[in-house]
């Protein structure tokens, strides 16, 4: 699976970063999006989604609220099969706004969905 992890941090105590290490653990192409710094865990990390050259089958979200909402069209337009929005990166304005955009939206955990333990990370 091609998954990109938008809010992904360098901190291994964020859920960003427990994000991109289980994703990789779970044998799955990572693309972490920070448009702050170069590299997470050893990968190349993206400015936005949209500079992501490959088709996405998942975007799993670590952005609180505010700042996903300016982001929404550009998750749109990458097309992803599955979007995920993690706890604490959704409101209700949010998810009104993905609907609109036609996401295939999912309110849970991706590491969890995923079949392993953050907080074993």
């Amino acid at each position: 699976m091609k998954v990109a992890v938008i809010g992904a941090s360098q901190n291994r105590k964020k859920f960003g970063n427990k994000a991109v290490r289980a994703y990789v653990k779970h044998g799955d192409t990572v693309y972490p999006v920070n448009p702050n710094c170069a590299e997470i865990e050893g990968l190349p990390t993206y400015r936005s989604v949209l500079d992501i050259p490959d088709n996405l089958d998942r975007i799993t979200i670590y952005l609180p609220p505010e700042r996903t909402l300016t982001i929404l069209e550009d998750i749109a337009g990458k097309k992803a099969g599955e979007i995920f929005f993690n706890p604490g990166s959704k409101n209700k304005v949010v998810i009104r706004e993905a609907e609109k955009l036609g996401m295939n939206l999912f309110l849970a955990c991706s590491i969890i969905d995923i079949d392993l333990d953050p907080n074993e990370l």
